[in-house]
């Protein structure tokens, strides 16, 4: 990290009970929560995290849904981050080159930013035909922190997420997970969640909605923010929609990776 950065990050996530197939009520939403909840936060958000497909909900209609690269979605993220000087973190089905992507984005208050493309397509739904697999592990940089990037069913796959040691530091401090993990599974998502940060040292955010879908699904949220030791730091209430917020330390997690060097015995 650059010693002139920020030490210390702040995240603001909406548990985001999603209007089905509704994008503008879906903004109308975000942008409500956020602005409510930053307007009376005792520290202003750096990133902004939003469950995985919030504009749209998770379905077997993601493919037509589909924006092409910035699109309607990216440019209302791009809003979101403007007016509240913070990275805006979600996913959204994009269609680029004849294919359709689950393509998790993060949006700079300048309207610039990145992607990565789901690694595992959930192939107990629809997605596994609608949606291609991303090839590429990603992690990018803001305001001094290596954030990791995945995308729910990604959560089950540890060597997908691994945290390599490359020598003199690890690749990435924090893991950003969007999802839509129903209800049915909750001891997995929690577990797993816990698992990631303990495993690779690093702080794990899990975003995931609320509510039920169009299918009669229930989703019970349970979006979390868990330390590098696996302890939570945050949590969201069970099956309620709200915004909570999770302050970060990047010294006391580098104190205790320098301590615990777990990842010099890690397998390949």
């Amino acid at each position: 990290m650059d010693p002139n950065s920020k030490t210390m990050l702040t995240l603001a996530y909406y548990q985001q009970d999603i209007c089905w197939e509704n994008p503008e009520a879906n903004y109308a939403k975000v942008a409500a929560a956020f602005d409510t909840a930053i307007r009376t936060a005792a520290t202003a958000p750096d990133v902004l995290v939003v469950p995985e497909t919030f504009n749209t909900g998770f379905g077997d209609n993601m493919a037509a849904l589909a924006e092409e690269p910035h699109g309607t979605t990216w440019r209302f993220a791009a809003e979101t981050a403007r007016r509240h000087d913070a990275l805006f973190v979600g996913t959204w089905t994009v269609r680029e080159q004849g294919r359709v992507y689950n393509r998790l984005h993060w949006v700079r208050p300048d309207g610039s930013g990145g992607w990565y493309d789901k690694g595992h397509t959930f192939r107990m739904s629809s997605e596994v035909s609608q949606v291609a697999r991303g090839t590429s592990k990603e992690v990018f940089e803001w305001r001094g922190w290596r954030i990791r990037p995945a995308v729910c069913y990604d959560l089950r796959f540890p060597k997908w997420l691994r945290n390599t040691w490359n020598g003199h530091r690890l690749d990435y401090d924090l893991m950003l997970v969007c999802a839509n993990w129903p209800g049915s599974r909750y001891e997995a998502w929690s577990t797993l969640l816990k698992a990631r940060a303990i495993e690779n040292e690093a702080y794990v955010a899990g975003v995931n909605r609320c509510g039920t879908d169009s299918t009669g699904i229930p989703y019970t949220g349970d979006s979390c923010v868990v330390d590098y030791k696996g302890h939570l730091l945050s949590q969201c209430a069970h099956e309620k929609e709200e915004v909570r917020f999770a302050v970060l330390d990047f010294a006391k997690q580098q104190a205790f990776r320098e301590h615990w060097t777990f990842y010099l015995d890690a397998d390949e």
